[in-house]
This record gives C-alpha cells, sequence and structure tokens, in this order.
C-alpha cells in the first residue's frame, strides 16, 4: 500500500508561473485594499473600479473616457471577501493550468483579460441601469473553464493541439449545464452575498461564450 505521492506531481507544484503569479496578485490587491481602504472607505474602490453599469446609462457624470473604460479590466481585481478570492483563486488552479500550458504566459493573460471583458459587457446590457457594482474574476475564469474544456483530449484524439469542437456533444453538455446553473442562480440570487455584486450570471456566461469562441484563434496563436 502506497501512502505517498511524489510532491512533484502535484497539481499546484505542477500550475504554470503565470496561474501562480496570478492568483498571488489576486490576493495580494484584496490584502492591500482591506489594508489601506478598510470598511467603508472600499465603497469608493468599489464604484471607481468596478464594473457599474449606470456609468453607462447616463444616470450620473460616467467620467473621462479613461475612466468609462478601465473599469471593464479593474474588476476583474477586486474582491469582496477573503471567501471570494480564495474560491475564485482555487477555481483559477483547477482551470488555469490547462489554458496556460498550451497558450503560454502572454496569450494566457491575454485570454483572461478579454474573457473577462467579455463577461462585463454581458453584465452590462443585462443590467443597464444597475447601479451595483460588479466585481471579481469569475466571468474571466469562466472562459478559461470553457477552453479547458475545448481542450480537454478524447480517447480517439491523435492529434494532442485540437480542440473539441463547439457543438460537440461534450461541449454541448457541459454547456448546458453551466447556463443552468448560471440562469438558476440568477432567478433564485442563490449564492448572492451582502454588499457589491460580486458576480453577475450574465457576466459568467459572457465570460464562458467568449472562452469558447476565442479558444480556436488563440490556439491556432499559440501553435503559429
Amino acid at each position: 500500500m502506497v501512502f505517498f505521492q511524489d510532491p512533484s506531481r502535484q497539481p499546484f507544484l505542477r500550475a504554470p508561473a503565470s496561474v501562480i503569479g496570478l492568483i498571488a496578485l489576486l490576493i495580494g490587491l484584496h490584502a492591500a485594499r482591506i489594508l489601506l481602504f478598510p470598511g467603508s472607505e472600499s465603497d469608493g474602490i468599489f464604484n471607481t473600479y468596478g464594473l457599474v453599469p449606470a456609468r453607462y446609462a447616463g444616470h450620473y457624470n460616467p467620467g473621462s473616457v479613461v475612466e468609462r473604460i478601465l473599469p471593464f479590466v479593474t474588476y476583474l481585481f477586486l474582491h469582496g471577501s477573503w471567501s471570494h478570492v480564495l474560491i475564485n483563486s482555487v477555481w483559477l488552479l483547477a482551470f488555469g493550468p490547462v489554458v496556460a500550458r498550451r497558450f503560454g504566459p502572454i496569450l494566457f493573460l491575454l485570454f483572461f483579460v478579454l474573457c473577462g471583458v467579455a463577461g462585463a459587457v454581458t453584465h452590462l446590457f443585462a443590467y443597464w441601469s444597475s447601479t451595483a457594482p460588479v466585481i471579481g474574476a469569475s466571468a474571466a475564469i469562466s472562459g478559461l473553464m470553457a477552453a479547458s474544456f475545448r481542450m480537454l483530449p478524447a480517447s480517439s484524439d491523435k492529434d494532442t493541439t485540437a480542440l473539441a469542437p463547439i457543438l460537440s456533444a461534450r461541449i454541448l453538455v457541459w454547456t448546458a449545464l453551466w447556463v443552468a446553473i448560471n440562469v438558476f442562480a440568477g432567478i433564485t440570487g442563490f449564492g448572492s452575498g451582502a454588499g457589491p455584486n460580486m458576480i453577475a450570471w450574465g457576466a459568467h456566461l459572457g465570460g464562458y461564450a467568449a472562452g469558447l469562441l476565442l479558444a480556436g484563434p488563440f490556439n491556432r496563436m499559440a501553435q503559429a
């Protein structure tokens, strides 16, 4: 009977540096926010750098062009609580390595950001007049999850660089399940906490759809 495993074979220890670095950045920024802007002082950070749909609906002064663009990216790096950032970090550790190994660090980080932007745009149109700031990396990680599903090899695959077709049975089943989970969360409010809207179901689905669609072009760039 074997009680010990080779530590070098543990998934965490084999995760690419880009994934570990991104997790460290998410946790570090959360810790810095708590230390520098404790309590209600964080509301200003959430409203400035989180995604607030009402800012784009003309309900109040949206700020400069830069101030309107930044939240589409900066919202990814804000989290409402330690449980929020740690759950996202575990999720990132689960799906990020597959994508990072295939794309390399630069394309991986670009893919992460673009999926997050797609999630922000989806949420913006779904909740056009909402004043609740959306924060968290979940939309981008949903995109990584979608890409990793397409990268997982089937038993009949001979080309290890090929992606599963979006309309393949495997991808359709996972997609239907993910849509059902998020629609259920959107209807019931399950998983929502107090305070800022950490990530809406629409942002999850937008990031996931972007991951499915962008996996192909990014895979070709990575193989070029």
